[in-house]
């Protein structure tokens, strides 16, 4: 028979809790409700421990970049298409967000919202009888306008952007980031994928088009991103697989171009879940030279909310 031996607990050697360094006390727990009920009181209430502080942390960086540095939004579809464009827009009014890269989705849910008045289609439906993604306006104006963009050396952002800002009646200008950058001046940069949007399932898709306009996007990335260096913030919303690896190559190129710059900015990944590129492209990769990266996990339109109004805030309070 096996002769089984058990660790001998008499044996343990123990530390008085008096000494022991602790992690968490009173003074960070939550805080009840009050009489004062302002958003700033709420912030205040928060709990200064893990999520709760690198949150802070994010705000007061980007609160810090402006007027200094780059703050860099890039974003995914479904961030659009669950309402956060007018807290996108603020922060770009407010000169935080000093740049915008899309994904296809984001700019198409951004273009519907405002020239049609609605977006996000029941894919399941639709994919039934064919019909999912065949919305006739939505292909033929945002293809077209990306073809005369390639014509003219535009971007795809910028074609998007010039598309809307020209229409004489639009449903919900108010509602688009897109518009917004042009009426801004912030510089908007979209990264198609080809055979990833819908619009490139329309007849009036011109591949070479949107492969000339996204490429041109990906080098005016490529060159904004030098002013993040020393103090700048990129945030990743809801982009899983798309922005993070566009980011990390046009990374490599302001870097080559730039003598290793830019380093010592905030990386935030901010999604619904945690994922290998995100984690790896934006938060940790990019930051091994310097700076902080973070991932900061909720549904985007509780998050968001929570690190636009937490910026908002501040700002206010200066």
């Amino acid at each position: 028979m096996t002769d089984y031996r058990e660790a001998d607990r008499s044996r343990l050697k123990t530390v008085s809790v008096a000494r022991r360094a602790n992690r968490v006390g009173p003074g960070q727990l939550a805080q009840l409700p009050g009489a004062d009920a302002t958003f700033g009181a709420f912030w205040q209430a928060l709990p200064s421990v893990l999520a709760a502080n690198d949150l802070r942390f994010v705000v007061d960086q980007m609160v810090r970049a402006v007027g200094r540095r780059a703050v860099v939004a890039m974003l995914g579809g479904h961030v659009v298409k669950v309402g956060l464009g007018p807290l996108l827009i603020e922060l770009m009014r407010r000169r935080v967000i000093t740049a915008v890269a899309m994904n296809g989705s984001a700019a198409i849910h951004d273009f519907e919202l405002a020239a049609y008045g609605g977006t996000s289609e029941d894919v399941a439906a639709g994919l039934e009888d064919g019909s999912f993604g065949m919305a006739e306006e939505t292909g033929r104006d945002m293809n077209a306008a990306i073809a005369e963009g390639a014509r003219a050396g535009r971007g795809l952002g910028e074609a998007l952007a010039q598309e809307l800002s020209r229409r004489r009646t639009l449903a919900a200008p108010e509602t688009s980031i897109l518009l917004a950058c042009a009426s801004l001046d912030v510089p908007v940069t979209v990264h198609a994928a080809i055979g990833a949007d819908i619009i490139h399932q329309h007849p009036a898709a011109d591949g070479a088009a949107i492969g000339a306009t996204s490429y041109r996007d990906f080098l005016r990335l490529a060159e904004l991103l030098p002013a993040l260096d020393d103090g700048g913030v990129v945030l990743n919303l809801g982009s899983a697989v798309m922005m993070p690896e566009v980011f990390v190559k046009a990374l490599s190129i302001a870097r080559n171009l730039s003598g290793g710059k830019p380093t010592g900015f905030t990386a935030c990944d901010c999604d619904m879940q945690r994922n290998y590129r995100p984690r790896v492209n934006v938060v940790e990769r990019p930051t091994v030279a310097g700076g902080r990266g973070i991932q900061l996990t909720g549904h985007h339109e509780i998050l968001i909310p929570l690190l636009a109004w937490g910026v908002l805030d501040q700002l206010d309070r200066r």
